[in-house]
């Protein structure tokens, strides 16, 4: 069969709290978002494996709050007094270990924001005693600052993760077809996006529909 053209949309994902899946795996961050109030030092780490679901439950709570979301790397040029006139949410704030304006930048939001009353949620792959900051105070403060680990994902989890990256791609896999899959990939969630990713070019690289056929040939040429 000829292959047809294709084109590289992309995915929108849905990220209100409705369209997030609770397991074992996250129940407690899920519960720690939602119970944000009474977080104790107003401020929460949020850790965890990439697709871990850390994102839309930043998500979640800044609509729960009304927060402002930031990329740590763009901290260095941001107008900090601003951000901290309200809750603020720090996404991947692990990845600016080094980089001495970004860190400086954090260390000053962090106290302004909590002086000022209002909340702070950081994202992070890893636990803070992992991030190498430079700047020993901002260290310190991450370090005692309350951690959530979000785990890799149970039989469930790992299951619903794929039906909601293939519902953002505006795909419904035949029936069967995401049980077939549960079993047969590494159950992380990289595993699970990569997995999605690869069927849904191939169903549109050559016109056939995702299915378990069409699985079962992606996960055969993978492993041979």
């Amino acid at each position: 069969m000829p292959q047809q053209l294709s084109f590289d949309l992309p995915a929108i994902a849905a990220r209100g709290r409705d369209d997030f899946f609770v397991s074992t795996a996250n129940a407690v961050a899920v519960a720690l978002i939602e119970g944000w109030r009474d977080w104790p030092a107003r401020k929460l780490v949020l850790c965890g494996p990439e697709g871990a679901g850390k994102t839309h439950l930043a998500h979640v709570w800044a609509d729960l709050s009304a927060a402002r979301i930031l990329s740590a790397d763009a901290l260095a040029t941001a107008d900090i007094a601003q951000l901290a006139t309200g809750n603020v949410v720090i996404e991947d704030a692990d990845c600016i270990a080094g980089q001495d304006a970004a860190e400086t930048a954090f260390f000053h939001l962090h106290n302004l924001t909590l002086a000022e009353g209002h909340s702070l949620l950081i994202t992070a792959r890893a636990a803070p005693s992992a991030w190498a900051l430079a700047l020993p105070d901002l260290a310190s403060r991450m370090q005692g600052t309350p951690t959530c680990v979000m785990e890799e994902p149970d039989d469930a989890l790992l299951a619903a993760v794929m039906m909601k990256q293939f519902s953002d791609r505006q795909i419904m896999p035949s029936a069967g077809t995401i049980p077939y899959l549960s079993k047969r990939i590494s159950r992380t969630f990289r595993a699970a996006r990569q997995t999605v990713e690869a069927l849904d070019a191939a169903s549109l690289s050559t016109g056939r529909p995702v299915n378990r056929a069409l699985a079962a040939q992606l996960l055969d040429k993978s492993q041979a």
